[in-house]
């Protein structure tokens, strides 16, 4: 038909491939879930007084894929950063796979919240609490518990005492399927379609992405950004590996390997010509 644009077969493919992907995405997705919740203050209020056990949080801001700086100029970029109305900082982040899950990582994840609280000339007095939150598709700490609250203390003669520094981290088990909220809630992070959610906080924005036009063509978007990405960093691997090969071989300068491996940079093969040397 006139002024219509007729789609070839590997478009339609792809687009029927996206709109599977799509049906089958969950909040457990970091990306579905960030998506979700940007600006979603009724459902980041849902999720936080479920897991704090408080019912008088009220959220004041919310970043998704927030990117924090530590002064060595090494980022983070937490899923989703929030503060209530008390200044409290909180970031949510999903984990499917268990390494990305670790104590390190959520003692970065806190010194980086902790780094950006304070303005110059504030007091460290005056430090709000912060709450690092992984939901984590299984059960991490192989515990069987819904929840698994980490504070420090101050261990005297045998005995344990709270810290109280107000630095706190948080795993969900997402593979809890108790019946009490935070059963209902990892339900609901684990389920594909929004007729079966519990919770109509998070079961409206997935309905929006999954099911209206504006929402399915908005996600369609995401959904070719995030392929688009891949193949570059698909790229930039098979670019390192070819560059690390002619490195080692020794006859060409690194401007002139530069010519054949056009995405990597000078300064970036001279880091890479630093690691095959240490090697």
């Amino acid at each position: 038909m006139k002024g219509n644009k007729r789609l070839s077969i590997s478009e339609q493919l792809q687009n029927n491939k996206d709109l599977e992907r799509l049906q089958a995405l969950r909040y457990i997705d970091d990306d579905f879930m960030t998506v979700c919740l940007e600006d979603n203050f009724e459902a980041v209020e849902l999720i936080l007084r479920i897991i704090l056990n408080q019912d008088d949080i009220i959220i004041k801001s919310i970043k998704t894929q927030d990117p924090l700086k530590n002064l060595q100029g090494r980022s983070a970029v937490l899923d989703v950063h929030a503060s209530d109305s008390t200044g409290r900082k909180f970031d949510i982040e999903i984990q499917r796979a268990n390494k990305g899950a670790g104590s390190k990582r959520a003692r970065y994840n806190s010194s980086l919240l902790d780094a950006h609280i304070l303005k110059p000339g504030d007091s460290t007095d005056n430090m709000p609490d912060s709450y690092v939150i992984f939901i984590t598709e299984n059960d991490v700490m192989h515990g069987n518990q819904p929840l698994y609250h980490i504070d420090r203390y101050v261990v005297m003669e045998g005995e344990k005492k709270l810290f109280g520094d107000g630095s706190h981290i948080i795993y969900v088990n997402g593979a809890y399927r108790g019946n009490d909220a935070i059963g209902r809630l990892m339900h609901d992070f684990s389920c594909t379609n929004p007729n079966d959610m519990n919770y109509k906080e998070l079961a409206k924005k997935a309905r929006y992405f999954k099911e209206e036009k504006e929402g399915v063509a908005s996600m369609s978007q995401i959904l070719e950004d995030m392929r688009n990405e891949v193949a570059k960093e698909t790229a930039k691997a098979t670019a390192k590996e070819t560059a690390e090969r002619m490195i080692k071989i020794g006859k060409m300068s690194l401007d002139e390997i530069a010519t054949y491996v056009p995405t990597l940079s000078i300064d970036e093969l001279k880091e890479l010509e630093e690691q095959v040397t240490r090697v």
